[in-house]
């Protein structure tokens, strides 16, 4: 009798381990497409530095991602990815303690449109798809620092949340 409840036990371990055998770590979604062309991006924004930095952001994206294969030209690549920087703009959140007509925080967002193209059929798989992040920055050493500061992790944030938007099922 004693040995009915270490059984039992045992049996309820043992599913509980079964049910996790074939957990599978990340997303099983293949896309449609298994190369891919990243166009340099193109911005519509006063913000110069962003075109480049945004574009490696990209690639350095798909790259760590591994579910497609970049390549340098939209020939070799069975879809292309067009992406516009749209708009750059700040919003105060956080005014100075001693001087509330000055800003302490700003809220950065950067918004980009994304069109995506089979390239073999000519489709838009999407078109002007509308992607955005927003990061905080501090002016506490002053504004423009804090900016040029913040871009790479904009940019970073920007390119992590286009390369889910292409890869993942929708």
């Amino acid at each position: 009798m004693a040995l009915r409840p270490i059984f039992v036990g045992l049996l309820a371990a043992a599913l509980c381990f079964a049910g996790c055998a074939h957990y599978q770590l990340g997303t099983d979604a293949k896309p449609g497409f298994t190369t891919l062309y990243v166009e340099p991006a193109s911005n519509k924004t006063l913000l110069p530095q962003a075109q480049a930095i945004v574009s490696t952001q990209l690639r350095e994206a798909f790259l760590h991602d591994g579910r497609v294969t970049l390549v340098n030209s939209a020939e070799e690549a069975d879809a292309t990815l067009r992406v516009v920087i749209h708009d750059f703009h700040r919003d105060v959140t956080a005014a100075r303690e001693d001087d509330t007509g000055l800003a302490r925080k700003f809220a950065l967002t950067l918004t980009t449109e994304c069109t995506l193209r089979d390239n073999h059929t000519g489709k838009e798989l999407f078109t002007a798809r509308k992607v955005s992040v927003t990061r905080d920055a501090y002016t506490d050493s002053g504004q423009l620092q804090s900016e040029y500061q913040t871009l790479p992790l904009l940019a970073e944030a920007i390119a992590q949340k286009i390369s889910h938007t292409v890869l993942d099922v929708w």
